[in-house]
């Protein structure tokens, strides 16, 4: 009789459990992206009047899953992704932030019939037009129209700016403008940035 089997078969099942036990993380990301895209819905519904009260308990719970799956044993390609989708979350929760603080000042819903004139300059879909500054209000209404396709921007906000003031700069060197028009164009399942030159008499 083997004294030791039972200790043998206890460690190999323990190994074989171990083993089988590691969490599937790529499946938990790409439930977080689905849920997260539905999060960016659940927004525009409360921005557009929709909803009365904005999805700020949804956020924080996959804010606090991110910070849940950055605190386990993640191989490499699993950390990079993570790190894709925490500056992906963080860059919509400024601007979520931001548009909220414009409802809550009444610049958004209580504003939106007094300034429709402005609120149709900012469609990204028929084009937004800079000058020598591009105003935060633009690069938001831009990077919120690249987001609504099936696959988001993986920039955040902060470096989007800063893209657009770099190619309107090269676009008024290059053609004279005074300004310039970025717009929004669907191809496929992706929502491209496309610009364009504006002259003086285009613009009046």
């Amino acid at each position: 009789m083997d004294p030791f089997k039972p200790y043998r078969q206890r460690t190999s099942l323990g190994a074989s459990e171990g083993k089988e036990a590691r969490p599937d993380f790529k499946g938990m990301m790409d439930r977080w992206e689905v849920q997260f895209r539905q999060l960016q819905i659940d927004y525009e519904k409360f921005f557009n009047g929709a909803e009365t009260i904005p999805p700020e308990t949804e956020r924080n719970r996959l804010g606090a899953e991110l910070r849940r799956l950055r605190n386990s044993r993640l191989s490499s390609a699993e950390q990079f992704r993570l790190g894709t989708l925490e500056g992906r979350f963080n860059s919509y929760s400024e601007l979520f932030n931001r548009r909220q603080r414009q409802v809550e000042q009444g610049l958004h819903r209580a504003a939106a019939r007094q300034a429709a004139g402005k609120s149709a300059g900012l469609d990204p879909r028929q084009g937004v037009t800079v000058g020598t500054q591009v105003e935060s209000a633009a690069v938001d209404a831009l990077y919120t129209g690249l987001s609504k396709g099936a696959r988001p921007p993986k920039f955040d906000l902060d470096s989007f700016g800063k893209y657009l003031e770099h190619q309107a700069t090269l676009i008024r060197q290059k053609t004279g403008c005074e300004k310039v028009q970025f717009r929004i164009e669907q191809d496929g399942d992706k929502m491209r940035l496309k610009a364009k030159p504006i002259r003086d008499q285009e613009s009046q």
